[in-house]
């Protein structure tokens, strides 16, 4: 998302760059903040060691990791006892990576091991800060989705889960979120979130006396990539079978990831399809990890590896009769919007931002009706957490009459050229930009021999 809306500024004639943890391309508004060039030249040193020999073999691992910790033996002890990382010194010298100093810090992801969240008082004291929360690791002690759990709005401390992302190896995580408080109350924000959940999160929560303007503000696609095409022809490009029942669903990694719940996918598959007419072959598609294919029940799972590109995975949207984004926890999922543009109904769970994405047709295939669209005008299904039955029921109805469901799509690429454009998403953005910038006029200068600066963009990758 940083990316798209970084790559709209440019092409709008803005002055736009990016800082990233990892920089992979040579695009010159882009660059990567440079925490290992600010290290001690002893830690670097024996970091480029431990990297030259790291792939020799497991002893050599072995060596390369106890070469590290040797090095930064505080750091390192910390983190053993599950203290969040923050030693990334390159992220004060964030302003300085471009010639012209910009006006405003848009920041993104700031966890994944590249943002020390300590630089974010002197930031906001040299430029305003503008905040998107994908999720909700800024508000707890380590988790990015607390699945339930309502300690982050205590102080966390015994944790029943600390596999989950990002994973700690011990509790520390009242000591995280204490930190996290500490910076937060030191730090002036402006906080968006794609969607009314989130936010009401934010408001209960540790950065919620950092805020000095909170705005939803809904994530867009680009339209021009993600619209209604021709299904037969999209099937004939990717390969897929012409008169098949086609079901999508799409994830990094998306039979291991925690937040998705590809085994409810794949045992709600099998029973729908053991339902359709026994004439019909019932084909999962299931983007974002390479492996075998496999079956259940009758039905046929096809896995397709990380697609680069957006045209490509638009035609998988097209292609598919049905897009299933089954989550155990979500904020405000892309995919789902993308399915939506390409004029693919959704059947998805009701969990964190969805229902604000899609309006769910009622009946007893569905848990709730939701969303900002007409009762009587569906653009897909929404089933309670781990519910196969109804997650299966919902695909039966709509396959089971072909008119309903074409109409549904219809309508969702309607909902979604109305609601989810990315070029909506880049005004809304700008506007609040240039709201900020005169709100902040008394105590900042704001432009630089009569124009603007640029803006600048942090996130974890391009």
């Amino acid at each position: 998302m940083a990316w798209s809306l970084h790559r709209a500024y440019l092409d709008r004639g803005l002055v736009s760059r990016m800082a990233v943890k990892r920089r992979e391309s040579s695009d010159p508004s882009v660059a990567a903040i440079p925490n290992e060039a600010c290290r001690p030249w002893r830690v670097r040193m024996a970091r480029r060691i431990a990297d030259a020999i790291e792939g020799e073999g497991r002893l050599s691992r072995g060596a390369a990791r106890r070469l590290r910790i040797l090095a930064e033996p505080a750091r390192w002890r910390d983190v053993r006892r599950g203290v969040e990382d923050f030693e990334f010194p390159g992220t004060g010298r964030v302003l300085e990576l471009f010639p012209e100093p910009p006006d405003l810090l848009h920041c993104h992801n700031l966890h994944g091991g590249y943002f020390d969240l300590r630089e974010l008082p002197g930031l906001g004291r040299r430029v305003p800060l503008v905040l998107t929360v994908h999720d909700a690791w800024l508000l707890s002690g380590h988790c990015a989705h607390s699945l339930g759990c309502p300690r982050w709005r205590m102080g966390c401390g015994s944790c029943p889960d600390l596999t989950i992302p990002p994973a700690v190896p011990a509790d520390a995580t009242a000591e995280n979120w204490g930190r996290k408080r500490d910076v937060f109350a030191q730090t002036r924000l402006y906080v968006t979130t794609p969607c009314r959940w989130l936010m009401d999160r934010v408001e209960a929560s540790i950065l919620s006396p950092a805020v000095q303007e909170a705005r939803v503000i809904p994530h867009g696609v680009d339209l021009d990539v993600f619209h209604p095409g021709d299904r037969g022809e999209a099937r004939k490009r990717l390969g897929l079978p012409h008169e098949a029942v086609i079901l999508l669903a799409c994830g990094d990694r998306i039979r291991s990831n925690p937040w998705k719940d590809f085994s409810t996918a794949r045992e709600a598959v099998a029973r729908a399809a053991s339902e359709l007419s026994v004439s019909r072959r019932v084909l999962l598609v299931a983007l974002g990890q390479a492996a075998p294919d496999e079956r259940a029940g009758s039905a046929e799972l096809r896995f397709v590896g990380h697609v680069e590109d957006a045209e490509v995975i638009a035609d998988y949207y097209r292609a598919a009769d049905v897009y299933l984004h089954p989550a155990r926890a979500d904020t405000f999922p892309n995919t789902v919007l993308e399915a939506l543009a390409c004029g693919t109904p959704v059947v998805a769970t009701a969990v964190g931002g969805i229902p604000e994405q899609v309006d769910a047709m009622t009946g007893p295939a569905t848990a709730t009706h939701a969303g900002a669209g007409d009762a009587n005008e569906p653009t897909g299904a929404l089933v309670e957490p781990g519910d196969v039955d109804a997650l299966a029921s919902a695909v039966v109805r709509l396959m089971a009459d072909d008119g309903f469901r074409l109409g549904m799509g219809r309508r969702a690429a309607r909902a979604a050229s109305a609601r989810f454009d990315l070029g909506r998403q880049v005004r809304d953005y700008l506007d609040w930009y240039a709201h900020i910038l005169e709100r902040e006029a008394g105590v900042r200068a704001t432009t630089r021999r009569g124009k603007p600066g640029p803006l600048l963009e942090t996130q974890r990758q391009e």
